[in-house]
């Protein structure tokens, strides 16, 4: 990933990026070394359950032979919930580095991450392995990650899932709708969440929804590089993960390749 790829004089681009809502500084930071200016374009935003019933799946979740947080937010709703240690070592699992760095900051020391981090590298993961009559815990969100609740119960596991937090779904403004057909320059999207683009491409336009179907797209996954082929789009792009950089890193190679020598 080479983050110096951009000079002052690079033609200006737009990365729309499909964050919750308030989640989008990340990336806006990444895209912005590369010289892009980045559009928030929220499907949803994150609401946290504090109920009793909440609470009480979550207290079945943090007692399971594994326990599977699928998001940074699914940490900080459930610490919010319940205290999240002391968890038994090989017990806490996480699709990524950034929700063991934060379960790390919980007190809960001993956390598996894959260096793939989407849910194929979560399931290879050890901890994933053998999991006949084992008690394993989803805790997220409701919708997602529906390949590690079927996997884990093809493997024989017991599933619980502790939904410790809400998408709620926003609709995209009129104002935001006409700043996006106004956008001077090229523009990418960058996917992350399947749900989020399936939520996205009915609330726009139709020359709008052409246009971006023939733009670049920058996936943080094979999968969902994979969906939006589906959706239409004809110029998709795995980055290297998931990471703001990462996904920054992909757009920009999307629209200025690297000359080969």
């Amino acid at each position: 990933m080479n983050l110096d790829a951009y000079v002052p004089g690079d033609t200006p681009w737009h990365l729309i990026s499909l964050r919750p809502q308030g989640q989008h500084d990340p990336l806006r930071r990444a895209a912005a070394r590369f010289g892009a200016r980045t559009v928030a374009l929220s499907p949803w935003r994150l609401r946290l359950r504090t109920d009793a019933a909440s609470r009480a799946l979550l207290v079945q979740a943090l007692d399971c032979d594994r326990i599977v947080f699928t998001s940074p937010a699914a940490v900080d709703a459930a610490a919010r919930l319940l205290p999240l240690q002391p968890i038994p070592a090989g017990v806490a699992v996480t699709v990524g580095e950034g929700t063991a760095r934060l379960l790390h900051r919980h007190g809960v020391t001993d956390v598996q991450a894959p260096s793939r981090m989407d849910s194929e590298g979560l399931l290879a993961l050890p901890a994933m392995q053998r999991l006949q009559g084992k008690r394993v815990a989803l805790v997220t969100a409701p919708g997602g990650r529906g390949m590690i609740a079927a996997q884990v119960q093809a493997m024989g596991a017991q599933l619980l899932r502790a939904d410790v937090y809400d998408r709620v779904p926003l609709a995209i403004s009129p104002a935001t709708l006409a700043r996006l057909q106004a956008l001077p320059g090229p523009t990418v999207l960058a996917v992350s969440s399947g749900e989020a683009l399936e939520l996205i491409l009915p609330q726009l336009p139709d020359m709008l929804l052409q246009r971006w179907r023939h733009a670049p797209l920058v996936t943080a996954s094979e999968r969902l590089a994979q969906l939006a082929t589906v959706q239409g789009f004809v110029q998709t792009r795995v980055a290297a993960g998931p990471m703001p950089a990462q996904l920054a890193a992909a757009a920009h190679a999307a629209l200025f390749p690297i000359p080969a020598a």
